[in-house]
Parts: structure tokens; sequence; C-alpha cells
């Protein structure tokens, strides 16, 4: 039985093995979980269930993992956190690109599979207070609209990420300074393991690839910063 403030999770897993061992843990950390073993199987218990963060398998039978992802954050936009079994920076960017919020590489700990979970879920709900500020930042020609969490460069709207938008936001804070990827990591995805470093370079990555080659530095060995104008 679901209490109110329960948050729902929607696992979408092909292997039966892996979907009961996450639904299990996540059950145990006090989730309401619903598991799907397919594209179409997803797309309706998303809709029946209406989750506040999907666990997506990158590779399922029938509808992909990313034309699933797709097509959730066209009806509704949620946290998404994409299983790969693929570990080419290209598929990365490719699921990011669909609107994944964050990935993680199989085989997988289940401690850092919860951790990037609540993670996620705390920058949805620290989304939600900023919402009722009308704050927007600007750095050189771009424009970041905190309440509305939308982002114009050179007056053109750029389509970012739940993710891209939290690491712009925060190297907008204060442009030029040098934020180490473990300290990014911390602060964005809210755990500072530093085998996982390649989650931020793949995000800057993408943030570049929006919104310009030269907005982000990359400050060898250290961190990343957003170039001031």
């Amino acid at each position: 039985m679901a209490y109110p403030q329960q948050r729902r999770v929607l696992v979408v897993e092909d292997d039966d093995t892996i979907a009961r061992a996450v639904a299990t843990r996540l059950t145990a950390e006090g989730f309401d979980v619903r598991v799907a073993g397919d594209g179409e199987g997803a797309l309706l218990a998303y809709a029946r269930f209406e989750p506040d963060l999907v666990v997506l398998d990158r590779l399922l039978p029938g509808l992909d993992g990313l034309e699933v992802c797709r097509r959730i954050q066209a009806a509704r936009p949620v946290p998404v956190l994409m299983l790969t079994a693929l570990g080419e920076e290209t598929d990365v960017l490719v699921g990011l690109g669909v609107g994944a919020d964050d990935y993680i590489t199989k085989p997988f700990s289940m401690r850092e599979l919860v951790a990037r979970i609540h993670a996620l879920l705390r920058r949805v709900d620290r989304a939600v207070q900023l919402a009722a500020e009308e704050t927007v930042l600007r750095v050189g020609e771009i424009e970041i609209n905190l309440a509305e969490r939308r982002v114009f460069v050179r007056g053109a709207e750029a389509q970012l990420t739940r993710t891209e938008f939290d690491l712009l936001r925060r190297l907008a804070e204060r442009p030029g300074q040098v934020y180490e990827r473990e300290r990014l990591l911390a602060d964005i995805w809210g755990f500072s393991e530093a085998a996982a470093t390649r989650t931020v370079d793949s995000h800057v990555r993408a943030l570049r690839r929006k919104l310009g080659s030269e907005v982000v530095r990359t400050v060898h060995g250290v961190g990343y910063a957003l170039v001031r104008p």
C-alpha cells in the first residue's frame, strides 16, 4: 500500500533477475515500485502509475529505451535514470540527448543506484523551491531563467535536460570559478566517488554541444569552469 508521501518509481528492465533485485531493494528503501519488461509495457505503466522517477534500461525488446525516454519526456517530464550496458561515450550522449537525467553502467551496485535515485529526487525538490523565485542568471550571451528552468543563448532557447540545467546553473553561480569534478558530483548528483567523474564529463560535453564549444572551460586534472564574459 502506497502512503501519501511515498515516492513512486517505475523500473523498466527486461532481465527478470535484475528487475526483481532492483524492485526489492527500492521497496526496502521505502519506494512504491512498479516493474515493466518492455517498451510498450513501460509506456502503459507510466500512464497508469504516474511515477516520480523512472529507472530505464537502454536496451529493451520492441521499443528501445531511447524511444521510451523520448515519449515519456514528451508526455510528462520526470527524472529518468538510464541503465546501460554500453560504455561508449556516443551511446551515453544519445541517452542524455533524448531526456535522460543520469545514467549508470551495468554491472552496478544497488547502493550506487539508490544514491543516484535519491539525488535525482532531491534535485526535483530543489527545482520546485526555485520555481517560487523569479531569478534570472545572465552570463555573457547565456540567460538562465531559474523559475521556468529555461535557457536562452543569444535569444534562442536551448533544450536542456534536468541534469544539464542543474549543472549549468551551478557553474553560472560563479563564472570563472573552477569546480572540481568530485565537487560537481556531490552538488548535482549527491555523491562524490572518483570513479564516477565520467558522468560529469559526459554532461559537460552535452552542454558544449547545445550551448557552444567555448562555453565551459576544462582545467585539466581539476575540473570545469563557465567562461567569464
